[in-house]
Formats: structure tokens, sequence, C-alpha cells
């Protein structure tokens, strides 16, 4: 099965901003150059819901233009801290552990015999 006109541009798009003037969006190369990554992995996580992808290239421009759009206007309107786009950003605070200093020294060394 070869490749549609629609899957080759794709393959040759790579940056944020080839995406964006690839379908069209109007966009501030401020927000673009702070939120890059962030804008993109939206647009990969709008896609992975998609239940049904349209099977005509228009359909397929029209929906990834839609979604493209909406990630962006995600870091228009926000940032990256509260979109919480990635992994690193639903880490919990560090947790404090306090072990008793008897049960180190029992893991580490057996207690030396008495003389």
């Amino acid at each position: 099965m070869s490749e549609t006109e629609f899957e080759l541009d794709m393959d040759e798009l790579s940056s944020a901003e080839d995406f964006l003037e690839y379908f069209g969006i109007d966009y501030d190369p401020s927000v673009v150059h702070v939120n890059r990554l962030h804008i993109l992995q939206r647009f990969h996580d709008y896609l992975d819901g998609v239940e049904q992808m349209p099977q005509s290239d228009k359909e397929k421009h029209t929906l990834y233009a839609g979604m493209l759009s909406s990630a962006y206007y995600d870091f228009v309107e926000s940032d990256a801290r509260t979109e919480k786009v990635f992994k690193v950003f639903h880490m919990h605070e560090p947790v404090t552990v306090t072990v008793p200093l008897l049960d180190l020294t029992q893991q580490v060394a057996p207690v030396a015999p008495k003389v």
C-alpha cells in the first residue's frame, strides 16, 4: 500500500513551525519558541484520542488542522506547567521517609559478639 500525498507531506514536517505553517495556522513565534514540544505532544495526544480516523486526505487534513490549532491555543491561553502535558509535571512532591538507626545497623552488619 503506497502512502497518500497527505501522509508524504506529514513525513516531511519536523518542527512545530512546519506543522503550523502546513495547516495554515497563524501563530506567535514567541509562544511556539517556549512551548514547541508541549504543543506537538498535545497535538499527538489529541490524535491518539480519535476513535475513527477519516479515510480521505481532505478529512484528515481538516481534523489534524483543528487538533493542532487546539493544541497551539492551549498554550496561548495557558502555560506548560498548568497544562501538564509531560509525565514530569504529574509527579508528586518528594516524600520524606525515616528509617530508625537500629534498622540500618542490623541490616548492614551483624552485631559483634560479646568478648
